[in-house]
């Protein structure tokens, strides 16, 4: 009876503990928006798109709330970035509340236009991550270093040459030991010149994250089975994107916000003083 109970507690381990192998590609199901020369009429849009998705997505809604309040308890650190809400974002993104969901809606969102436009309710934290990418990437200048990023649940399959993309937002280490301690089922080893470090709008400062966008592509230069894991490194090549401006360009939803200027820059506040959204009630790793 005791070994029946150790070998069903055995399996029950297993199961819980299995691993999932995944082949590195393009990842062309992503939504991968640069927003390339639509920046202005974006921020226009934003208030009547925001305020439909708050009411359609109440995790980014509290998620946006707890993170306005730790950026807000920071001392609301903002240069260089160009507003508010992108350092917001930011801090929204690294926190655990919808990092998840955020990501796994990203990576499909791309799958066609009418998933994007009807199911993807994460328009204005994509914009606005995009937006604080270029402008971390822009201050920054060509920088190139190895960085580093732990998967525990999925070990990924590529061969040299490959040209991949992760196909979504994610934060990597500057160090291999703290990365570890997220995962080794598979380990990425990157070496990146586009990379932005966001330490200074991050929840965890301490882990001396880097931002790497959906639309990044980097070559397959190494790959090592090991026993317990695989190792793969990566080397930085170009950006690559299947959208453009797509709300935009299709866009049904209006300006509410006409010329007062960027639209979440809160210039003129809510009277609810725990609410970065000037003209609204704002109540906001990967594959792990």
């Amino acid at each position: 009876m005791e070994s029946k109970q150790t070998l069903a507690l055995l399996a029950m381990a297993m199961a819980t503990t299995a691993v999932e192998v995944l082949t590195l590609d393009m990842a062309w199901g992503s939504f991968d928006d640069q927003y390339k020369d639509c920046v202005p009429d974006m921020n226009a849009k934003l208030p009547a798109l925001n305020s439909s998705e708050l009411q359609k997505n109440p995790l980014f809604a509290q998620a946006w709330t707890k993170a306005t309040a730790e950026w807000q308890s920071r001392g609301s650190p903002l240069s260089p970035l160009s507003s508010p809400a992108q350092a917001i974002a930011i801090m929204a993104f690294t926190m655990d509340d919808l990092y998840r969901e955020f990501n796994a809606a990203v990576r499909t969102a791309g799958r066609s236009r009418q998933e994007y436009r009807d199911n993807f309710h994460f328009k204005t934290l994509h914009f606005l991550l995009t937006q604080a990418w270029t402008t971390l990437r822009v201050i920054r200048g060509p920088q190139c270093h190895n960085i580093y990023w732990g998967v525990s649940r999925y070990q990924f399959k590529g061969k040299p040459g490959d040209i991949v993309r992760f196909g979504q937002f994610m934060s990597a280490s500057e160090s291999e030991t703290t990365d570890k301690i997220f995962g080794n089922a598979t380990v990425f080893q990157v070496h990146k010149c586009n990379g932005v470090g966001i330490k200074k709008f991050s929840k965890y400062p301490d882990e001396k994250k880097v931002l790497i966008s959906p639309f990044e592509t980097f070559e397959v230069t190494e790959v090592w089975q090991e026993v317990d894991r695989t190792r793969i490194q990566l080397y930085t090549k170009n950006l690559t994107s299947k959208y453009n401006c797509e709300w935009v360009n299709g866009d049904t939803t209006g300006d509410s916000l006409g010329r007062w200027g960027h639209p979440l820059w809160p210039i003129r506040r809510h009277r609810d003083n725990d609410n970065l959204w000037a003209w609204g009630t704002g109540t906001l790793c990967l594959w792990e």
